[in-house]
């Protein structure tokens, strides 16, 4: 599973730029769509900026693609003849803390499935997604602090929780072990 950013961000830069000119869109056409500015679409093409994982959700839903193809990298596909399976999208600053996608296919609308890890102290700051989304979770070990504006709901391994991805959340791991947890994401 690859986890360097630098050819991740190489990967999303090439995919944005080509899935944006296959569309015949400018920047500013594309910005307007994934309510997304014009300048950071500019940096994701130039690849000088480590987008979130929200913002490229929006450029995702507006190019029409999953997370998988926004992130794939083309060149391994075309070498191996099959796609990239589990990206490493997020990276924590502790050890032991990262985000991968597993899986995502394209349904009636879309569905992702997310293998997360949080170190002892770490946390994600979560950005709001586009309406219509809703994400699951499940933890698998540890205990998972979620919170959103007021509500703080603390998760316990084998306890899950559906909600509305509309507005800022936080992951966060207080725990003195590894939290392991999945997410899936429908839109």
């Amino acid at each position: 599973m690859p986890s360097d950013s630098e050819k991740l961000l190489r990967s999303i830069s090439g995919n944005v730029v080509r899935h944006r000119r296959l569309r015949d869109w400018s920047q500013q056409e594309l910005a307007e769509r994934s309510q997304v500015s014009r300048r950071m679409i500019g940096m994701i093409e130039r690849g000088e900026s480590n987008v979130s994982l929200a913002t490229l959700g929006h450029i995702a839903s507006a190019l029409e693609l999953t997370f998988s193809e926004m992130v794939k990298d083309p060149a391994a596909e075309a070498a191996e003849g099959r796609p990239e399976r589990g990206v490493r999208l997020w990276q924590g600053r502790r050890p032991g803390t990262k985000v991968d996608l597993l899986q995502s296919f394209p349904a009636a609308r879309t569905v992702e499935l997310w293998k997360w890890s949080i170190a002892p102290g770490d946390w994600y700051p979560g950005e709001p997604d586009l309406t219509g989304y809703r994400e699951v979770l499940y933890v698998i070990r540890g205990e998972l602090t979620l919170e959103r504006a007021q509500e703080v709901r603390v998760l316990k391994a084998g306890e899950s929780i559906a909600f509305v991805a509309d507005r800022p959340y936080v992951f966060r791991n207080l725990g003195k072990g590894t939290l392991h947890f999945m997410v899936n994401v429908v839109a």
